[in-house]
This record gives C-alpha cells, structure tokens and sequence, in this order.
C-alpha cells in the first residue's frame, strides 16, 4: 500500500464491514454503521464512492445497487498503518508501542496468555 494512499477513519470503519461481509450494498454498510455511528447515507454513499476511485473496492452493479468489496487486503492495511504510526508516534519502537498500549487497558488473564504465547513464538522464530 503506498504511504500517501491510506484510508482515513472513517474508510478504515467501512472497510472493517467489508472485511466483515466480504460484500455489501452502500445500504447494508450504512445500516450496520449506523448502530453505533450518527451517519447520513448519503456519507456512506460518498465515501464508498471515494474508496472506489481510491482502488480500495471494487463495485460491480447488481440491479439498481452497486455491490462493493474489498480490494485491499486487512492484514497488510494494518500492517502498513502500524509501521507508520509506531514510525512517527514511538520512533520505530516496537516495545514504546506495546508497552502503551498494555498500560492503556486493562487485559484479561487470556489475553496476557495469549500475549506470552505469541511473545515465545518471537522469541523462538525471530523474523530475519
């Protein structure tokens, strides 16, 4: 994904239901946005339509809808928006980052297990 072309929040909360569904109308998005979100479809529309120029979705026309997907793939959004927010927020430190992170909430006794698990698996697997 190129640095300058990096889905802004609110991109980032439509993706997540598309990574979600896999595909959806503008409707079905907005209408699961709008449990937790104040939005007017006709930001949603605007939006998906902006994401479609971007080359975040594809949309194919299904009757009088569009249907749109992902394009992008979620592991590797993530992955880039990550590196560049650890780069410019904990000068590349990984371990600022987690340690932030970890003091920010409050972690469930599985997930510090699950945290160790993965912390072993680093260790014993170090990545060249």
């Amino acid at each position: 994904m190129n640095i300058t072309n990096k889905p802004t929040a609110a991109e980032l909360e439509i993706l997540q239901v598309l990574w979600s569904e896999g595909e959806a109308s503008v409707r079905e998005v907005h209408e699961i946005l709008a449990v937790n979100k104040d939005t007017g479809y006709t930001t949603t529309l605007k939006l998906m339509q902006n994401m479609h120029s971007k080359g975040f979705l594809a949309r194919e026309e299904e009757g009088r809808s569009h249907i749109y997907r992902p394009l992008i793939n979620e592991s590797d959004t993530q992955n880039s928006l990550v590196r560049t927010f650890m780069s410019a927020t904990f000068g590349g430190s990984s371990k600022k980052l987690v340690m932030k992170a970890l003091g920010q909430s409050n972690p469930s006794k599985e997930e510090i297990k699950e945290i160790r698990k993965f912390l072993d698996q680093l260790e014993n697997n170090p990545k060249p």
